[in-house]
């Protein structure tokens, strides 16, 4: 492993970082990074983000790794990371654009013709349209594949019944991805087929789902015979599954980046907070939790790091790019429960005027176990390493090559 930036490398985080200072306020010490927008941010939010998003690809700084002809940079991996890197020290609006650049904007690239690129990539790049993920559904769970939503061709169009649930910023996209069932007498993999659809459209309801911590982030979608021209179809017929493993690998690529931990900001709370007399970080055992917390922290980032060494160096990153969400996923959440006991019966409120920095950590520890579901559960997490990456026997699979209307549904009869 080199840790060390090599001279082209540390000539584009200069040029980043000049660009930075001069466009953005420098996070301090104790700061929190904008979490993800929810229905508790007003429109001014949105319209900080867009304006963010703008400047950025009038600058040339957005989606750096995009190929030149479909408005990008063609950066290396690597000058990505150190770019999200650079941008995670400052104060920036919530990212509503995660889904659209990093997942939609991709598969539109792979799959899509001539027409759709030129249609959706250019709006999608400078911020005027924001996009939405539909996969998940109340009756597939984990499983994908077994999604019940249907597409039912009527001339040039489709038209689409069903559910989805968990949708990110559906309330405020303009746009999304969409997989549904368009044959149901072929095994369920092979029915499939995917769709990019207007969330204008007549027929969509959008309801929000109030989250523990108030927030509105994830929302139910429903499809009331909602007609999709052809023309907004993403490869061929029944190819839908194939078209979702793009996304699916672009959105684990995706997911953590640029952002640092929580451990300077938990030192500042417990700087803040007295304990019978003297600051918390003066006691022992405060200081040895933090100091775990740091050294876990530490060897999360440096197994990370083995993977932007491989990035740097034009390698195929090796099996510890598994690693990253199931095990922050559970740190940051221990961290969490620990700033809430630093807390004592303050951490019981949830008022960001009359709790330290900002009622952070309450947000915090009421969202993080959502998020460890978000993008993958822990199980099936756990599961691709043990079969992709340790090449254990994989779990059997009872519905295999049987048609998706054979699948038996429901509890077993007698």
């Amino acid at each position: 492993m080199d840790f060390n930036d090599t001279p082209e490398e540390a000539a584009f985080r200069a040029k980043a970082r000049t660009w930075l200072d001069a466009n953005a306020e420098t996070m301090k010490p104790g700061d929190f990074s904008a979490g993800p927008l929810d229905e508790r941010d007003d429109p001014a939010s949105i319209q900080s983000a867009k304006k963010w998003q703008q400047k950025k690809a009038d600058d040339g700084w957005a989606c750096l790794t995009w190929p030149k002809e479909y408005g990008g940079q063609g950066a290396t991996s690597i000058q990505n990371v150190i770019w999200n890197q650079e941008e995670a020290r400052y104060k920036t609006p919530p990212n509503i654009y995660g889904i659209g650049l990093g997942m939609c904007g991709p598969t539109i690239m792979t799959h899509g013709t001539d027409a759709q690129r030129e249609r959706w990539l250019p709006e999608m790049r400078m911020g005027q349209k924001v996009w939405c993920q539909l996969f998940s559904e109340p009756s597939a769970g984990s499983d994908l594949a077994g999604l019940r939503s249907t597409a039912v061709r009527d001339g040039d169009d489709w038209v689409i019944n069903g559910q989805k649930i968990w949708t990110t910023g559906a309330q405020f996209c303009d746009w999304g991805i969409l997989v549904v069932r368009s044959d149901a007498t072929v095994a369920k993999h092979s029915g499939l087929t995917y769709f990019v659809v207007d969330m204008h459209s007549p027929g969509i309801e959008v309801r929000p789902i109030t989250q523990i911590n108030g927030g509105q982030g994830f929302n139910e979608v429903f499809f009331t015979d909602v007609r999709i021209p052809d023309a907004q179809r993403l490869s061929e017929i029944g190819n839908g599954w194939a078209v979702a493993i793009t996304t699916l690998m672009n959105e684990r690529a995706s997911i953590g980046g640029g952002g640092g931990s929580s451990v300077h900001e938990l030192i500042e709370l417990a700087r803040g907070i007295e304990v019978d007399g003297q600051s918390a970080l003066e006691q022992s055992s405060v200081r040895e939790k933090i100091a775990t917390f740091y050294t876990r922290t530490k060897g999360l980032k440096l197994t990370g790091y083995r993977t932007l060494s491989a990035i740097s160096q034009g390698k195929t990153p090796g099996p510890e790019s598994s690693l990253g969400k199931l095990v922050g996923g559970r740190l940051t959440q221990e961290m969490a429960a620990f700033a809430m006991d630093l807390q004592g019966p303050a951490g019981a409120l949830n008022d960001p005027s009359q709790l330290p920095q900002a009622a952070e950590w309450q947000d915090r520890y009421l969202s993080i176990p959502g998020l460890r579901i978000a993008g993958g559960t822990d199980e099936i997490l756990r599961n691709i390493i043990s079969e992709r990456v340790l090449g254990l026997p994989p779990e059997a699979r009872a519905d295999k090559g049987i048609a998706f209307k054979d699948i038996p549904t429901g509890p077993p009869s007698n």
